[in-house]
C-alpha cells in the first residue's frame, strides 16, 4: 500500500504538469487564431507572393527557388510577431507577471508560442507546396518533409530573436521594431530573390543572417544548391537561439 500510495503522489504532479502545458499551448493558439491581424497576414502574405512572383511571374527556376525561400519567409512573421509583439503586450498589461505568479511551470508559455509559431510556419509551408504541386512543381516526399522541418525549426532561431526584441521594447515600439527586422532581413537573405541579383555587398553580408542559413537548408530539398554545410548553417542557428535568449532572460530578469 506505501509503494501504490508513493507512485500514485509523483504521477499526479507529472499529470498536472503535462496538463499545464497543454491548456497553456491551447489557450496560445486560440489567441492567435482569434487575432486576424496576425493570423490572416502571416497565412495569406507568403503565398500569394509565391503565387504571384514564383508561378506567374517567375521564370526559369524561380518557381522550386521561391518554394523553398518563402517557406523560411513564411515562418518569420508567425515567429517575430508573435514573439516580439505579444510578448511586449504581455509585459506592459501584466499578463508576464501574472503568469509568472501562478502556479505553473515557468516554460510552460514559452513552450506555448515556439509551438504556435512552429505550427503556423507548418501550415504556411503546407499551403505553399500544395500551390506549387497544383501548379505542376514536382515534389518527392523526401522535398515535403524536409522543408517541413526546416520550417518548424525555424521557429526556434526566429522565435528567439522575437523575445529578445519583445524584451527590450516598448508595445507601442514593437511592431515598428520587428519590421524593421522582418523584412530587410528577408531581402538581405534572398528569401525574396536570388542574391545575384543584388550588389556583391548583399551576397557578402548574407551568412550575417539568420534567415540565410534557414534558406540554405531549404534550397537543397527542391534540388536547388545551398552554400555551406546543413551541419555548419545548424550550428549557427542553434547559437542565435541560445546568445538571444540569454540576452532576452537577462533582460527579463532586470525589467520584468
Amino acid at each position: 500500500m506505501t509503494t501504490l500510495t508513493h507512485d500514485t503522489g509523483t504521477a499526479r504532479p507529472r499529470a498536472s504538469a503535462w496538463r499545464i502545458y497543454r491548456i497553456e499551448a491551447l489557450c496560445e493558439l486560440r489567441r492567435a487564431w482569434r487575432t486576424p491581424a496576425f493570423a490572416l497576414p502571416s497565412l495569406l502574405f507568403p503565398v500569394l507572393f509565391y503565387s504571384l512572383f514564383g508561378l506567374l511571374l517567375g521564370r526559369g527556376h524561380a518557381a522550386q527557388y521561391l518554394l523553398a525561400t518563402y517557406c523560411v519567409f513564411g515562418a518569420m512573421a508567425p515567429a517575430l510577431f508573435g514573439f516580439g509583439v505579444q510578448l511586449a503586450l504581455d509585459r506592459e498589461g501584466g499578463l508576464l507577471t501574472l503568469k509568472r505568479a501562478l502556479p505553473m511551470p515557468p516554460m510552460a508559455p514559452l513552450l506555448a508560442r515556439l509551438l504556435m509559431a512552429a505550427l503556423f510556419a507548418l501550415l504556411v509551408a503546407t499551403v505553399l507546396m500544395s500551390v506549387a504541386a497544383l501548379a505542376g512543381v514536382g515534389l518527392s516526399t523526401a522535398m515535403v518533409l524536409r522543408l517541413l522541418l526546416v520550417a518548424a525549426f525555424a521557429a526556434l532561431p526566429l522565435g528567439a530573436i522575437g523575445l529578445w526584441i519583445g524584451s527590450h521594447v516598448s508595445a507601442s515600439a514593437a511592431p515598428a521594431v520587428v519590421n524593421l527586422v522582418y523584412l530587410p532581413m528577408a531581402l538581405l537573405s534572398g528569401l525574396w530573390l536570388p542574391l545575384s541579383g543584388l550588389p556583391p555587398v548583399f551576397a557578402a553580408l548574407a551568412p550575417l543572417w539568420p534567415t540565410w542559413h534557414l534558406a540554405q537548408l531549404a534550397l537543397p530539398a527542391v534540388g536547388m544548391p545551398g552554400q555551406g554545410s546543413a551541419a555548419g548553417h545548424v550550428a549557427v542557428l542553434l547559437a542565435v537561439t541560445v546568445v538571444a535568449l540569454a540576452l532576452a532572460r537577462r533582460r527579463l530578469r532586470r525589467v520584468g
